[in-house]
């Protein structure tokens, strides 16, 4: 096995290279089926800020680590940028309904939302299957995203089944009999 060393080279940018066209890919990517979640945090003068999110996954278990990603453009970037935790909180399959309200544009995404306060006075919302509080550890920028590395302080988890997505639509998980 070999192992990484010195920087990562940045990757070329698709022009440069062949031509492929971004919806197809987008469609191509959306065969893979993802949890969902909402990933909340809040800036040192309170600012608060929450994103639903599908690119959530585990890195490492020693020591615990996770990761998602965040479109540069983002309205609430600098927010997640400045935070020192966050909450990954992965939605029941009956709340799709915040997945959706949280994937929009608001003034207060958490006026009408039940939660309660978490590390770094990140929210951790009510009644989600997961929630993990991290320390915002690192982040690394890849192409059009930043992709924020978080060190897992806490976390609890319920039985509940989680939301699906894929191929663009909200479902579950039905096991292979």
């Amino acid at each position: 096995m070999t192992q990484a060393t010195g920087p990562v080279s940045p990757v070329e940018p698709l022009e440069s290279r062949h031509p492929i066209d971004p919806r197809d890919l987008r469609n191509a990517l959306g065969c893979f089926g993802t949890g969902v979640a909402v990933i909340t945090a809040r800036a040192g003068e309170g600012r608060r800020a929450g994103l639903t999110v599908n690119s959530f996954a585990s890195v490492s278990l020693d020591p615990p680590l996770v990761l998602w990603s965040l479109v540069a453009h983002s309205p609430s970037l600098s927010v997640f940028q400045e935070a020192s935790h966050f909450t990954v909180n992965v939605l029941a399959r009956s709340q799709q309904h915040l997945a959706l309200h949280f994937a929009r544009p608001s003034d207060d995404k958490f006026a009408a939302v039940g939660w309660t306060e978490g590390r770094g006075g990140a929210p951790v919302l009510d009644h989600v299957v997961a929630h993990f509080q991290c320390r915002n550890a690192n982040r690394y920028y890849g192409g059009d995203h930043v992709i924020f590395l978080g060190a897992v302080e806490s976390y609890n988890y319920t039985g509940e089944e989680a939301l699906h997505f894929s191929r663009g639509k909200f479902g579950r998980f039905t096991p292979h009999e």
